[in-house]
This record gives structure tokens, sequence and C-alpha cells, in this order.
């Protein structure tokens, strides 16, 4: 009921086109009863089956009344033109019809475009807002491959199975209703078989169609492993082809695959189930009310005539149609409630990062970042416990220490990529949780390890998140960055396309867009997370420069790997499991007996690595 009531929710905006597909639908099944109601009466009376009505029947609101007066229109029709010429006139009108007929099916369908294909678009747009909204634990424990899957392959399998169903959600139930209201008035003896056959048949097809929901669903997860297992194997392509593991991939890919296979198999004989059993139903309906409608006609039992007999089983062949899309939408709806329910577990998905309703706006940062007794941990496992620390405006605060002790986490709770489970987070004196989330972020800058980039030109990436930026601009963010020669010597310079994660640059060329990108965005509050770790002698020089000047006149947190990079840090605070151990510039640490942060730069002067 929930995904239904979502689906309600989605289709609002769309009420105008909703009723006119009704209406134009409505119109179609109109003209499909009058085609098929005109033939008949007329035939009798063309063929001397039917006495001619010489007489204007008297109009009151009755069905019989609107058969005289159909049968007085025809029988004067072909008084005053013949046989021949009625028999023409006819033919033309039927045309006329199903013309109409069809130009209203078209257009019900005509109108309903937008709605299925606006349905899904704002679906998906919700879907990549929610994703933003999320936070990193989120993306820690969900498959990329399985969530690509959600915003493509569940929402194409929604459209074809949900959205689909509105093409034929009026008409299949309205003509229906109309043909069985036409044989109930003909012959009511006749249509109480209908009556019994139809529960059996929905009985049985809702049995068969129970198991696909489950199995769609399950098809829908391995499809998204999928995903995720050939993302991994292509961004890690180097390290399968250094190990040699080309095999022992392509091993889990088959079984996988294979897995895959099996399901799809299910699913495809569960849903095709569909179309033969529903018209065997329908067959055997047919035989049944043919053998009870021709006893009936033979015997000269009541009062069906053999005309009226073949215009009933005319009405009740095309029920059969009708009948049989909905009991096969019920099958495809089967399997779109399964995408809908994985689209909507990510919809309905904890944000736990959290905006106050009354959050105070932060326009400049002015005096300090304070951390009160803070301590978290992630999945039960401790990571910070109890730290109490002050960083003023305009310090260069370095943390160094061992893998593991909460370095990364401790820069992680400012932005509030994380919150705090106990104690609190302060920017000149407010609670990170009572600000706006996009002012606390607009005011800081992130330098991480590992070069963070898009498939866009170098311009976009250096100007990312900003709107209305100068060329002129991005030059000089470049040139502070010492990015600007090496961009010049591109392809295509500020335009060059730099591939997936800038794959055709350098690493010392990435991390320098990264910086450029921090420079860009000019932000108060700096966060260098081991910047230059992964980069060569040369490189690293060039980006620390860049990073001194960068630093200059900002609030700056610097992670360290290589300790001889921040010896110029106004204080360097040494972590261990979670806590700061020691504080104090580079000079007293070293004058520390037994100091923690002396025996880290001995040992890296020796060439050892504890971190």
């Amino acid at each position: 009921m929930k995904s239904f009531k979502q689906l309600r929710l989605a289709l609002r905006p769309y009420w105008r086109n909703v009723v006119l597909n009704i209406v134009c639908n409505i119109f179609a099944i109109i003209f499909s009863v009058f085609s098929l109601t005109m033939i008949i009466p007329f035939l009798n009376i063309l063929f001397g089956l039917t006495p001619k009505v010489t007489q204007k029947p008297v109009v009151t609101w009755s069905v019989t009344t609107w058969v005289d007066g159909f049968n007085f229109f025809m029988s004067d029709v072909i008084a005053r033109y013949g046989q021949i010429q009625a028999l023409a006139m006819v033919c033309i009108a039927v045309v006329i019809v199903f013309f109409f007929k069809n130009l209203f099916r078209w257009l019900a369908i005509y109108f309903l475009a937008p709605v299925r294909n606006g349905v899904i678009r704002d679906l998906r747009n919700e879907m990549f807002g929610k994703m933003m909204r999320l936070p990193l634990s989120y993306f820690s424990n969900e498959r990329k491959g399985d969530l690509m899957s959600r915003i493509t392959n569940d929402l194409n399998e929604v459209d074809s199975g949900i959205m689909n169903l509105l093409e034929n959600f009026i008409k299949d139930p309205l003509e229906v209703c109309i043909y069985l209201g036409w044989m109930i008035y003909n012959s009511p003896k006749l249509t109480i078989i209908a009556f019994i056959i139809l529960p059996i048949s929905a009985l049985i097809i809702t049995s068969v169609g129970k198991p696909l929901k489950r199995q769609g669903k399950s098809g829908l997860t391995h499809y998204g492993f999928l995903l995720s297992f050939i993302e991994e194997t292509i961004s890690g392509i180097r390290i399968v082809k250094a190990f040699n593991g080309e095999g022992f991939q392509r091993t889990r890919f088959v079984n996988v695959n294979q897995e895959m296979y099996k399901i799809n198999n299910r699913m495809i004989r569960l849903r095709d189930l569909a179309s033969p059993m529903s018209e065997f139903l329908g067959i055997g309906a047919v035989a049944a009310v043919l053998y009870l409608g021709g006893s009936i006609v033979l015997s000269h039992h009541g009062n069906l005539t053999p005309s009226g007999f073949i215009a009933y089983m005319l009405f009740f062949s095309q029920l059969i149609s009708p009948m049989k899309s909905i009991s096969y939408s019920y099958f495809n709806i089967q399997k779109g409630l399964a995408a809908l329910d994985r689209v909507n577990e990510l919809l309905h998905a904890d944000e736990i990062i959290y905006e106050s309703t009354n959050a105070k706006a932060l326009p400049s940062f002015e005096q300090k970042i304070e951390y009160k007794n803070v301590s978290f941990a992630y999945q039960g496992e401790p990571v910070l416990n109890g730290i109490t620390a002050t960083i003023e405006k305009g310090k260069v605060i370095a943390l160094v220490g061992p893998s593991g002790g909460g370095k990364s986490t401790f820069v992680d709770l400012l932005p509030r990529f994380w919150d705090v489970q106990s104690g609190e987070i302060c920017i000149d004196g407010h609670n990170v949780k009572e600000l706006k989330l996009h002012d606390i972020r607009q005011h800081m800058g992130i330098v991480s390890q590992e070069a963070i980039l898009f498939n866009d030109s170098v311009l976009n990436n250096i100007a990312f998140g900003l709107n209305d930026v100068r060329k002129e601009d991005v030059i000089a963010a470049a040139k502070v960055a010492n990015a600007h020669n090496f961009i010049m010597e591109l392809e295509n310079g500020y335009d060059t396309i730099i591939g997936e994660r800038g794959s055709k640059l350098s690493g010392g060329q990435r991390q320098r867009l990264t910086i450029a990108r921090a420079v860009m965005k000019n932000p108060p509050i700096l966060i260098l997370d081991e910047a230059t770790s992964a980069l060569d002698t040369e490189s690293e020089k060039l980006v620390q420069d860049a990073l001194y000047k960068l630093m200059q006149h900002r609030t700056s947190i610097v992670i360290a790997h290589r300790l001889s990079t921040i010896q110029h840090a106004d204080e360097i605070w040494v972590m261990q499991k979670g806590r700061i151990i020691e504080k104090g510039h580079h000079q007293a640490l070293m004058q520390l007996d037994n100091g923690f942060y002396r025996k880290l730069v001995e040992l890296q002067s020796m060439g050892g690595n504890t971190l």
C-alpha cells in the first residue's frame, strides 16, 4: 500500500493529463461498443430476420427506447435508399466509427506519455537528491553498482511494470464493465457463467503471480550486485592484471551471471504463464457459454434469438481481450512492485545528518573552532574518546599519529559528514548541529589524499559547485596551485576533458587541480587530509608549495603522513587511540623525553614508517 501511495503522490502533478486520458478512453470505448451494436440489428432488419419499425418510438429513458429508435432509423434508411445503398452507408459508418475509436485511443496514449515519463523523471530526480543528502555511512554500507541499478534498471521496471498499466488502467476495466452490463441485460442466465469463472480465474492467476514479486526483487538485487562487481573490476583492472587475477575474476563473474540467468528464467516463465493461462480460462468460459446459450436457442427456452445469441457471443469474445490484458498486467505489476520497493528503500533511508528546523546562518568565521568532550564510535568501535580542543582562527593545526588513531574522523566531524555521539563541536560558539549545513560547508575547503575529479573539463573541475565563474578567476586559482603551466600544455587547455577521475593526468597534476578547486572556493577553514602522501618527490614539492600558498591567512587542519611537511604548523597534535596525547610546536615536542612525536620523527628519519 505504501508503494501505491507513493505512486499516487507522484501522479498528482499530472492530474490534467490523467483526466484527458480517461475521457479519451471513454470515447474510444463508446465508439467500440457502438461499432458492435449497430451491425447485428442492421443485418437482422436487412435480411428480414427482424420486422421493420415504421412508427417512431416514444422517447423514454430506457434501453428498449434506444433499440427501437435505432431499428426505426435503420428501417427508414432501407426504405429510402434501398438495401444495397443502405448496406454501403452502414459500411462507411462502421469505417468512420472505427476511425474515431482509434483516434481517441491514440489521443489517450498521447496524453498519457508525459505522465509516464514525467513520473519516472521525478522519481529519478528525487532518488538522486536523496543520495546527495544521505550521510557517508550509507555509501560505506551499500554497493555503488546496486545504487546505480536502483536509479536506472529498477525505475525502468517500475515504468514497464506499473506505469505501463496506466495505458489500460481505465480502458480495460471500463470495457469489462460495459460488456458485462450489456451481457447481463441481454441474458442474465448466460452471464452467471462468467461470474462463476472470473473469480476462479483471478484466484489462479493471483496464486501464480505472488512468487513473481519475490523473484523480481531477488533478480534486481542480483543485478545490482552484478553492476557492483563490474564497476569494482574495471576500477581495479590494474591490480587484476598485476596479480594475474583475470581468471579468478572471470570465474566469479560467471557464477554471479549464472545465478542471474536462473532467476531471470524463473521470472520469465512465471510472467509468460499469464497469457496462455488467461487464454485457456477464457476459451473454457467461451465453451461453457456456447454450450449453454446454444442449448437455450435450440430448445426454444427463453427469449434468446439466434441473432441475439450471435451478438452475445460477439460481446463475450470482446470481453476476453481486456480480461487477458488485466491478468497479464497483474504479473507485470508484481515485478514492478518489487522494483518500487527497492526504490522506496532508498527514498526512505534514514538521512541521519538532519538540519535543524530553526538552523542558524553562519555568515562568516570570526573566532575559533571548539571540540568539547567529543566522542564517536563507528559500528560499536570507539574512534574518538572525550576529545576537548580549540583551534583559533588563522592557526595551522597538524594532526599526526598511527593509522586508526582517529585523525580522519576528527576532521570529518567538523563539516558534519558524521555527527558526534556525545559532546559538541562549536564554530564561533555555535553548535554545528544548530547551524545550516550549507553555511558550515561553504566555509570549508577540503583537499584529500585521493584526488577526486570528474569526467569534465579542467575549468569545470576547478570551478566545481560555483556559479557564474569567470575564466580569469579560474586561471588565477590554477596559478596559485602551480597548475597553470601544465594545463596550458594540454590539448585544449582549460577546456580539456580529463577523463574519469582525472585518468588523463598524473597524480601530481590531479592533486594540484584539487588545490586549485579549494583556492577557487576561497574558504576560511581548510582541511588537508594527507594531501601529499601519495606523490613522488618532484610532485610533492610542487603540491606542497601550492598548499603553503593556500594556507596563508586561513585556519588549517592538516593530517600529516610525512612529518617533514608539517614542522611549520603553529601546533602539532599527536593522536593515539582516539585521544590527543601530545600538543605543541615541533621544537617543543622534540624536547620531550620519550615523547611519541619524537619517536615518530626519529623512525621516519631512519626510513621507518609507522603512520
